[in-house]
């Protein structure tokens, strides 16, 4: 054989070789790092949280102090967290896997929704204080808020604040 046609033969070979693993390589799909990467994902049943003023009177009550459209508020009422727990809407141990992509959706009768994410909830991850109040600043909650309201006061402006709360559900992310 003519070197000149050896070494187009090698070469052609080479190419082939490369071109087959290259398209072996595209046909399996890349592997991921994480541990859990091969795990399907799991969808959890919704969990609505019941406003049974007899369940949250037994809840440990706080105190929270906040400002809302220039008035300053001091409520009383249940820390959302704790709700959740009783409610078995959030675990007592830290959360983990698909529980970390929950959100809490909270409605008011006016139809205003609000949301939070579970886990900026969990005391062990984000704790951020949401009370669902009863009473500010002194006084049960009238017609125009109550019978509930949920307050977050550590936010920059009272967005996720809700007044006239009807209900509480616990959803997967979508």
């Amino acid at each position: 054989m003519h070197p000149t046609r050896s070494l187009l033969a090698i070469a052609c070979l080479s190419l082939s070789l490369s071109l087959g693993l290259g398209l072996a390589a595209a046909a399996e799909p890349e592997k991921s790092a994480h541990a859990h990467a091969s795990d399907p994902p799991q969808r959890m049943a919704p969990v609505d949280v019941a406003l049974d003023a007899a369940r949250i009177a037994g809840l440990p009550r706080v105190t929270a102090t906040g400002t809302a459209h220039g008035k300053t508020l001091s409520c009383e009422g249940v820390s959302l967290a704790a709700l959740l727990r009783a409610s078995g809407a959030m675990p007592e141990e830290p959360l983990r896997g698909a529980q970390l992509a929950r959100v809490v959706v909270i409605s008011a009768r006016d139809g205003y929704r609000a949301a939070y994410s579970l886990a900026e909830l969990d005391p062990s991850l984000g704790a951020r204080e949401v009370v669902l109040t009863d009473r500010c600043d002194g006084a049960a909650l009238d017609a125009d808020d109550g019978p509930w309201r949920l307050i977050a006061p550590g936010e920059s402006r009272p967005a996720r604040w809700v007044r006239q709360v009807e209900s509480i559900r616990v959803i997967d992310a979508p």
